[in-house]
């Protein structure tokens, strides 16, 4: 990996504290075209291991099932890194957009 995920162009951008509210999120991933955009969705969330464990869990879960139920392209990459001193930061798209965007 040449790039740091940090670095890739974000489309929509989504602050999460609470597990339950990851289905919502992805729901909202696949409502705006996740293979449409022009960029990265970026999910910062909680610190706590625990948690962000079960909120990165549910969102891949919800964002295929989603995807698989509207007939788009499943093909997601996706990072999770240390975004800051409180947060981590969990960044998806679409490969077919990252091959677009030259990475």
């Amino acid at each position: 990996m040449d790039f740091h995920p940090s670095q890739l162009p974000i489309a929509q951008s989504f602050q999460i504290e609470d597990e339950r509210k990851a289905p919502d999120i992805a729901a909202q991933m696949v409502q705006l075209g996740f293979a449409t955009q022009k960029g990265a969705f970026r999910v910062i969330m909680t610190k706590e291991q625990k948690s962000a464990k079960k909120i990165g869990f549910t969102i891949m879960n919800e964002l295929n099932f989603g995807l698989r139920k509207a007939k788009q392209e499943r093909d997601v990459r996706y990072w999770i890194y240390s975004h800051d001193a409180d947060h981590y930061a969990m960044v998806l798209i679409s490969s077919r957009v990252m091959q677009e965007l030259g990475f």
